[in-house]
């Protein structure tokens, strides 16, 4: 194994050091008064006990899905007999790192509510600090996972002839992102129902029937609220994007060893550890990114974006520097136009957040005019959030077009031929490793957000003064914007890796008929399986616009993002509902609530919560699970290629117009609470609260789910490729 290699590794432990020494750190400091510290101990334990519920139902599909692959790989040899392992580890991993950022996240927020007490800056850097270890556990233990099974897969796959170790172990490790993936699904559906029946059981009674403030003690589902913040925005979004990193590394890394098949052994396994290796380099580029974040006292939201985006941005940059020393060492062939494909992925990134923030920060224009519609009533408040979301998501969709056509076109040096289009896949590919290398800092802009939002709670529940709460108000609503720049990102790279997953799917196809079939003679467009290129098993398969199969495909995918879609905002409706009635409930038999002499029963709330959202999480993710083998058993490779290209370009259109109209009608109620046109307790402020519940499970729930839709049901294509080729119907 060469040197360069072991940066991989030492990159992973780099990661998880520093992710432990920011936690260590974090917690050396106060939590505050007594009752910061219970309040801070109430969403601990809630938090604790959603996630060990969800784990046992998680691990009760997990079971059963592991038997099924066993049963393909050991009894019917349709399957990769490393698969059942890899699947597992996968699942285990993506848990583990939303576990790991659940916890630190939980721990922070009263620190962070003490810290305010001083000073805005220390409340930022140890917000962001304790975000960061969320952001540095799952690139760590994502690097560790693929180095460890890298090393494992090299020493027992034995040399196969025509490249074809390199394929079969970049294949195998493919398969445990859909681990991760399933994993990713239910952390996300289930945090975000749960997280949403609270919030707008909280909103709808709390605020606009009953007029107290958010987070207000006398409000019963307050606690389960600032858990729903840990359990979907963290633990969830964790998940989500250790599967988004593992799977852009992996199908880059597939990619690469199909099309460096014809440079030699060494060419072809430089290939295969590039992305590897700039995703390990942006690793540590993002640590010192994290020690970067600072502002000043009194900071207005854009001085504390430009804080941010100080540590983000210099991460940025000087990841495009190590990239073009690390192709220029490995002596890639056209390395300048591989390097030229990482930088497109780089400012496709920064181009989504930019454009997300502009449509949903209340410094910019779009959110604005959302509040201003306030002051005609809720329906012109909606109709201009659904408005400017649909509008929003055409700029993102520009962005990947222009970034998949240069990626594609820096890669293959703007030709098209069999031996081009390998080298423009893998420009694609490595495109979305670029957009995702600094995913240690970028994540911790994210995990930062809800550790804000529950010290804000904190401060409001424990009545701290005016100037604690404006300074927790104002790290928020950053938050709030972090949050929307974060999803926007996640959805991004979710449609450049889901692009690179369909690419590696039909190296998969090659895989399973050369491998595990043992047909390698058989004739794929007249010539041996063998020595079939990615072009041959198109026409072999007949895919194209006029074969009826890949528009039926095309067509079922559209219907699975819709149904899903549809599927999860009900889901939120329904335990919403449950929420609302126990609010109203306990503000009308428990006598004092209101007056502030009794406690209200927190603990029913979020036992609610907990249970709505385990079970409206099980139908939804089981579809998404089996479509993709359905459309395989009856449609086969042609069915599931026009399946996975539906669902790729609808799913990602609907979560951009999905997130953008959630987080602009959050900000535009945070807009009007900072004291515009009429405050807290106006008309205006109530109309805007009712298009805040609507955005919820628009921006916390469906919305961020399309992207693991997305990458989950190409990731079940590729796992359960065997099943489409060898008993589809067509």
């Amino acid at each position: 194994m060469p040197v360069i290699f072991w940066l991989v590794p030492l990159s992973s432990l780099l990661a998880l050091g520093f992710a432990y020494y920011f936690f260590k750190n974090m917690m050396g400091y106060d939590e505050g008064t007594d009752m910061m510290k219970q309040i801070a101990a109430h969403v601990r334990k809630g938090a604790g006990a959603y996630l060990r519920q969800q784990y046992k139902v998680v691990a009760i599909v997990f079971a059963i899905i592991t038997i099924i692959f066993a049963i393909m790989a050991y009894v019917l040899g349709i399957q990769n007999p490393w698969v059942p392992f890899a699947f597992l580890t996968g699942g285990a991993f993506s848990g583990l790192a939303g576990f790991f950022g659940m916890k630190a996240a939980t721990f922070a927020s009263a620190r962070v509510t003490n810290a305010c007490r001083t000073s805005l800056d220390g409340g930022l850097r140890l917000a962001f600090r304790s975000g960061a270890v969320m952001g540095l556990t799952v690139v760590g233990l994502v690097l560790l996972d693929i180095s460890a099974w890298f090393l494992v897969l090299n020493h027992f796959i034995p040399e196969a002839e025509m490249g074809m170790k390199l394929l079969t172990i970049t294949a195998t490790m493919l398969t445990f992102g859909m681990g991760a993936s399933t994993q990713a699904l239910f952390a996300r559906v289930g945090g975000g129902i749960y997280t949403k029946a609270a919030d707008v059981g909280a909103d709808l009674v709390g605020k606009v029937e009953a007029g107290i403030p958010e987070d207000d003690p006398r409000n019963p589902a307050t606690i389960a609220d600032n858990v729903g913040d840990n359990v979907g925005d963290v633990a969830g979004m964790g998940a989500d994007l250790f599967e988004s990193f593992a799977g852009s590394i992996l199908a880059t890394a597939l990619l690469g060893a199909a099309a460096f098949i014809g440079f030699g052994a060494e060419m072809q396994f430089n290939a295969v550890i590039a992305p590897m290796l700039i995703a390990a380099v942006g690793t540590m580029l993002s640590i010192l990114g994290v020690f970067l974040v600072r502002t000043k006292e009194g900071a207005t939201q854009k001085q504390l974006l430009k804080s941010l985006g100080i540590g983000v941005n210099t991460s940025a940059a000087l990841i495009v520097v190590f990239s073009l020393l690390i192709l220029y060492a490995l002596g890639l062939p056209n390395y300048w136009g591989i390097w030229g494909s990482i930088v497109i992925g780089l400012f496709a990134g920064i181009g989504i957040g930019q454009s997300t923030e502009y449509f949903t920060a209340s410094a910019f224009r779009p959110t604005r005019n959302i509040a201003e519609a306030s002051t005609t009533g809720p329906a012109t408040l909606i109709i201009k959030g659904i408005g400017t979301g649909l509008i929003s998501a055409s700029v993102p969709l520009g962005i990947i077009v222009v970034g998949i056509t240069l990626a594609f076109g820096f890669s293959s040096g703007f030709q098209y031929d069999a031996a081009s289009l390998n080298m423009g896949l893998y420009g694609i590919g490595i495109a979305a490793v670029g957009l995702l290398s600094t995913l240690g800092i970028t994540l911790a802009t994210d995990a930062y957000g809800p550790v804000a939002d529950n010290a804000g709670g904190n401060a409001e529940m424990c009545q701290l003064g005016e100037e604690v709460r404006s300074r927790t108000d104002a790290l928020d609503a950053l938050g709030n914007t972090t949050a929307a720049t974060g999803k926007g990102f996640a959805i991004g790279s979710a449609a450049l890796t889901a692009l690179a997953l369909l690419a590696a799917y039909f190296e998969e196809v090659k895989v399973m008929i050369v491998k595990f079939l043992d047909r390698p003679d058989m004739p794929i467009n007249n010539i041996p399986a063998i020595d079939a290129q990615f072009i041959d098993f198109i026409h072999h398969y007949d895919i194209h616009l006029m074969n009826p199969i890949v528009i039926v495909g095309i067509l079922i995918g559209v219907l699975s993002v819709f149904l899903f879609s549809g599927m999860t905002m009900n889901a939120v409706g329904r335990a919403a509902q449950k929420m609302v009635d126990e609010v109203r409930r306990q503000f009308r038999d428990i006598p004092g609530i209101m007056e502030g002499k009794a406690e209200p029963d927190y603990a029913r709330c979020v036992a609610i919560s907990t249970k709505g959202a385990q079970q409206e999480m099980l139908v939804p993710s089981l579809i998404a699970l089996l479509i993709p083998v359905i459309v395989g058993l009856i449609f086969g490779v042609a069915g599931v290629s026009g399946l996975l290209v539906g669902t790729i370009t609808s799913g990602f259109a609907m979560a951009i117009f999905m997130a953008n109209a959630g987080g602009a009608w959050d900000n535009a109620k945070k807009y009007i609470e900072e004291g515009n046109l009429g405050g807290k307790g106006s008309e205006n402020h109530k109309a805007s609260v009712v298009g805040d519940m609507i955005g919820d499970p628009f921006k916390d729930t469906s919305g961020p789910s399309l992207n693991i839709l997305i990458k989950l049901m190409v990731m079940a294509s590729v796992v359960t490729v065997g099943v489409a080729v060898s008993y589809s119907l067509f």
